[in-house]
């Protein structure tokens, strides 16, 4: 059985849709970073970033999403989550998770994490200020460059749209209308439609 450790509100969200979707069978526990259970030795020895997702398989601990939805892609390949025989597409796929996690996902984490780049509180305020450009223009490239219909990939239905849908999700608390990019609010839409969406997007209210 794989164990899925997430936190609500983050980017685990995209994994655990995508674990429904496979038909996995796992088990999900929940950290709680109000008391700095990402940080404990226990969680450590599990991930020693002290973040989340972090998957454990029967051959060890993968962490990092684009990792861990591939990985689920290939592990339950009957689910049709990745165009696993067409390496350009599956490529493609991966080009498409890697936007969002090195860079639509650092531009959300400037809001929460200044730390991590700087030290005086001036410069928290400044990265603050600019996360609805950031965020908005990341997703401006989205709509009219990188999103397919009706999925991401296109007709497919794949791992990029987990992904998609979890970022998606924190647009409102960015300052990013939704409704500037009509296709991914779409997306958004039918997204938040789907069995296994709703199902994990339930586990994960606070």
């Amino acid at each position: 059985m794989l164990k899925l450790y997430y936190t609500p509100g983050t980017c685990a969200v995209a994994s655990h849709i995508a674990l429904e979707e496979a038909g996995a069978d796992y088990r999900a526990e929940r950290i709680d970073f109000k008391t700095n259970q990402q940080n404990s030795p226990d969680y450590l020895a599990i991930n020693p970033k002290g973040r989340v997702p972090s998957l454990v398989t029967d051959r060890g601990v993968l962490t990092e999403t684009p990792a861990m939805l591939a990985y689920i892609a290939q592990v339950f390949p009957k689910a049709k989550l990745a165009p696993l025989d067409d390496a350009f597409a599956l490529a493609q796929a991966q080009s498409f998770n890697s936007y969002l996690c090195s860079t639509v996902h650092v531009a959300h984490a400037h809001k929460m994490r200044g730390a991590r780049w700087a030290t005086e509180e001036t410069s928290f305020a400044d990265m603050k200020r600019m996360i609805p450009k950031t965020m908005g223009a990341c997703f401006s490239l989205i709509e009219q460059k990188m999103l397919g219909a009706p999925w991401v990939m296109g007709e497919q239905y794949t791992i990029c749209d987990p992904y998609l849908y979890t970022l998606s999700l924190w647009l409102e608390g960015d300052g990013v209308d939704i409704k500037a990019t009509p296709k991914v609010a779409d997306h958004f839409r039918r997204m938040s439609e789907r069995p296994a969406v709703r199902k994990v997007m339930d586990a994960h209210k606070a």
